[in-house]
């Protein structure tokens, strides 16, 4: 059978091609994505977990018994130190002060009396008119309505201080909660919380630390490795970054046996109430001073028995196994600090499919 001569010619054109593809793939340099070595500011920080506490929260109680007759604030409602908060019934602790300031001036009275009578004792004993006797019995008469009278001004004191009780304030700035009585209740020491009243600003977090990693940082502030204090960064439960910084102010003196921690606390401003008490939240601990380092993404550094390494590529878009020694990783970056020079190339993207020496299709990172 003769093949036509117009088939013949396709079908070698069909075989040149298929056996001309391979050679021209083989040729083709691979892509590659690289970021330069650069210098950073980055910062030696630690991830811990920590909880939001009330700087103050406090129960408020009635201190005497009553009817309420107002309640003077709204559920959730800011209230600044002294707002007043209930009224009880005060009626009973009125008259009460005023019987007492009764007796008071009634005993003010026996006392000028007791002194009169002390002044004419002393008098007649002067002249021999009356025994010795009778002048001390006016002297004691003296001392006794002094007494009474001191008495009278302490009973006074304590029922000026009840009375006072029938105002229930705010001892602090604070958000209060729900109350637990309304108009009409009757109250008293053993009626249990009134309201809650919990100061959010300023605000403390409370979180453990590892006494491993204290020791090693003070051990590294003595020597001069780091330095002293740190800027104290919040994550909040939805992932976002809290905006104010904070600054610790305790570190605890007991390692929990449990899990070998030591409490330590940061104060954080809270002027919109974003912080509430008993919160979960991520604690980023961060160097304060700036720290320049050399730093490749963490993407580009490879491992294998000799320990780690980078795929470099040159001007000429060669690429160079270099090794390096990594001091540590953070936020994505590793700190190189042997091997690399600022703004030398390595791969990020496509190392396995080069090797030393081979010329590679370079782009540049997104952002890199």
């Amino acid at each position: 059978m003769t093949v036509p001569k117009a088939a013949f010619s396709a079908f070698s054109v069909l075989l040149a091609f298929m056996f001309s593809a391979p050679t021209a793939y083989a040729q083709q340099a691979p892509a590659v994505v690289v970021a330069p070595a650069r210098i950073v500011d980055l910062r030696e920080s630690v991830d811990l977990t920590g909880r939001v506490v009330a700087t103050q929260k406090v129960d408020i109680r009635a201190r005497v018994a009553g009817f309420l007759e107002a309640v003077n604030f709204k559920e959730g409602q800011k209230v600044t130190a002294g707002t007043q908060l209930y009224q009880v019934e005060d009626g009973a602790y009125r008259a009460a002060v005023q019987e007492i300031e009764g007796s008071i001036e009634a005993a003010e009275a026996q006392r000028d009396l007791a002194v009169l009578e002390q002044e004419r004792a002393k008098q007649l004993i002067a002249t021999n008119t009356i025994s010795q006797a009778k002048v001390d019995t006016a002297n004691a008469e003296v001392k006794k309505a002094e007494a009474d009278l001191v008495k009278l001004q302490g009973s006074k004191q304590s029922a000026d201080l009840n009375l006072s009780y029938t105002k229930i304030t705010a001892p602090f700035d604070g958000v209060l909660g729900l109350s637990t009585a309304d108009v009409g209740a009757l109250v008293g020491p053993d009626t249990g919380p009134l309201v809650t009243l919990t100061k959010l600003d300023p605000i403390y977090v409370e979180f453990p630390v590892s006494t491993s990693l204290l020791l090693t940082y003070r051990e590294r502030v003595l020597k001069g490795m780091t330095p002293g204090g740190a800027n104290v960064g919040l994550t909040l439960p939805n992932g976002t970054e809290y905006p104010l910084k904070g600054t610790i102010d305790f570190i605890g003196s007991n390692v929990a046996q449990g899990t070998d921690t030591v409490t330590v606390r940061a104060q954080f401003d809270n002027p919109n109430a974003l912080l509430l008490d008993g919160t979960l939240v991520r604690v980023t601990l961060e160097q304060s001073d700036k720290q320049d380092v050399l730093a490749v993404p963490q993407e580009a550094v490879q491992r294998d028995q000799q320990g780690a390494f980078v795929m470099v590529v040159d001007a000429a878009s060669k690429v160079e196994l270099r090794r390096i020694d990594v001091e540590r990783s953070a936020r994505g970056l590793s700190v190189v600090s042997k091997g690399l020079k600022e703004g030398e190339n390595v791969i990020t993207e496509g190392v396995g499919k080069v090797r030393p020496g081979i010329v590679v299709d370079a782009a540049a990172a997104t952002g890199g």
